[in-house]
């Protein structure tokens, strides 16, 4: 009998705290939105004590979804779980998750508590949980490095307390999956009354290990994987959403388990997170990597061409990539445009549609054709940045084998045009000087990338940063026919990104599971 695998989606939560990938609330909500559409179970919104805008966009996107359960995590005490249910009690499904370590290195370190203590607080947070809402989850943080009879009183106590869920996660990526599946096994086996609740499992990937680690864990019982589109998370990020719902798609054979999620839709939901976040997916990333279904060697192409089964596990169909795309170019209109805006994952106001169809055009005119990719650029560019307090109005640049490189650059600052102009090294390096000189900033270039949106002369180019300015890292993206332009682009979408956490300071004190 096939079993179902519920999916958390941790990326509004755990996901944004890759260094860098902080969203605004405008973002967050789309992101929210095309989850709801790949069909995930639970939606971790955030953490709603962190900050004032953790705990708006929560509450936006709890009052928004229609189907997906709403999370919020909160530590393991009454002012966090009162702010998560605050954040959380207005959609239709609300969800408190709660949290407290139970590894030793934790209790004397970090929290300074004995045993007996925190199985108490354990108890205490989950029972007054369960007084706001009926979905309450509890999770160990630090389990894998946890003794497993200590481990299995806490959740125990979280059980008698009214638990729904039981979260067992691998916080730090240590385990293997012989002994992530061990420890499994012993807390379904050993814990009082675990057959009332679910079974979740919370991998990292500092070995490379989380997927790997799910779905050892899901094979001898658990039932509910907790994931990240793309993977990505803190330090090397989180079991990937695509890896574990295409394996148990794959190889369901081994691992007959089903999940509710709309494949098809696996593909837009990695390229919007990849474009919000500015966090690039990796070309041999397995699943949504632009090499994943790609053939170079002449022996897989003429196997390819005979059957594409003989080199491919899975069609690129099933995942939301289609070869037979509908070209654009200047002469289509808006109907054409939101057709595969819709195809696309995106379902666009008339206001919206009206923004997007304007860069749409002025693109077009600089390209022959304008291909997904593109598109997908467009729409960000249009709808999700909708605060910026510095625009690029106008950027000119001289630059060969003997002139100085230098930058003439006009700004907007909140609607305040300023002009400037500077010297540097190359074209780039001149209007990054430029541009640091008119905005007053000092941030400190950490990463700078330069990658083809598509083939051909004419592609955009897409360009990402990674910016440092009194301890807050942000990452900006920006793209362009010109690669200039889209330095300049990224740049100050970097800047941008830096005044949003600069005006929603997140506490240092924040924890993760």
């Amino acid at each position: 009998m096939t079993e179902r695998v519920y999916i958390f989606d941790t990326t509004l939560r755990d996901g944004e705290q890759s260094p860098g990938a902080s969203m605004n609330t405008a973002e967050k909500l789309r992101l929210a939105t095309q989850l709801e559409k790949l069909g995930v179970d639970v939606l971790e919104a955030g953490f709603p004590a962190a900050s004032e805008g953790d705990f708006d966009a929560v509450s936006k996107i709890a009052a928004k979804l229609e189907r997906t359960q709403v999370a919020g995590l909160c530590r393991a005490n009454k002012a966090d779980i009162d702010r998560a249910w605050q954040a959380v009690k207005h959609a239709r499904n609300p969800k408190i998750h709660t949290f407290i370590a139970t590894s030793d290195i934790h209790l004397k370190y970090k929290l300074k508590m004995d045993r007996d203590q925190v199985i108490t607080a354990a108890f205490d947070a989950v029972k007054y949980a369960k007084s706001l809402t009926d979905q309450v989850e509890f999770s160990a943080e630090d389990a894998s490095r946890s003794d497993r009879d200590y481990l299995c009183k806490v959740f125990g106590a979280a059980i008698a307390a009214g638990a729904t869920v039981i979260n067992l996660p691998d916080t730090v990526g240590y385990a293997i999956p012989s002994e992530f599946a061990e420890l499994t096994r012993y807390v379904l086996d050993h814990t009082p009354d675990m057959h009332r609740t679910i079974l979740s499992v919370h991998c990292h990937n500092d070995l490379g290990l989380a997927t790997a680690n799910t779905l050892a864990a899901i094979g001898v019982g658990a039932r509910q994987a907790e994931v990240t589109v793309n993977g990505i998370g803190e330090r090397a990020g989180n079991t990937s959403l695509e890896e574990v719902v295409m394996a148990l798609k794959t190889r369901n054979n081994y691992l007959p388990m089903t999940t509710g999620i709309h494949t098809e839709q696996i593909y837009p939901t990695s390229r919007l997170v990849s474009m919000i976040t500015g966090i690039i997916v990796q070309p041999n990333k397995a699943i949504v990597g632009a090499n994943a279904f790609a053939h170079e060697a002449g022996i897989h192409q003429d196997g390819m061409l005979k059957n594409p089964m003989t080199y491919e596990i899975m069609q690129p169909e099933a995942i939301g990539l289609n070869a037979n795309k509908l070209v654009l170019g200047k002469h289509s209109g808006r109907h054409a445009l939101r057709d595969r805006l819709r195809d696309m994952g995106y379902d666009l106001s008339d206001e919206e549609l009206n923004i997007v169809f304007t860069k749409f055009k002025e693109l077009a005119d600089k390209k022959k054709h304008v291909v997904d990719e593109d598109l997908e650029v467009v729409v960000t560019e249009g709808i999700l940045r909708t605060t910026e307090y510095f625009k690029l109005e106008y950027l000119h640049v001289s630059a060969g084998t003997s002139v100085m490189p230098m930058a003439s650059v006009e700004l907007s600052i909140n609607g305040r045009k300023v002009r400037g102009a500077d010297w540097g090294n190359g074209p780039i390096d001149s209007a990054y000087n430029t541009i640091a000189k008119l905005t007053g900033t000092n941030s400190e270039l950490l990463r700078f990338t330069v990658s083809a949106l598509s083939g051909g002369t004419d592609a955009q180019g897409e360009v990402t940063v990674r910016l440092r300015e009194n301890g807050l890292v942000a990452l900006g993206r920006g793209s362009d026919p010109d690669i200039i332009t889209a330095s300049a682009k990224a740049y100050i979408n970097g800047l941008n990104r830096l005044e949003y956490l600069k005006a929603h300071p997140m506490q240092a004190s924040q924890q993760t599971v």
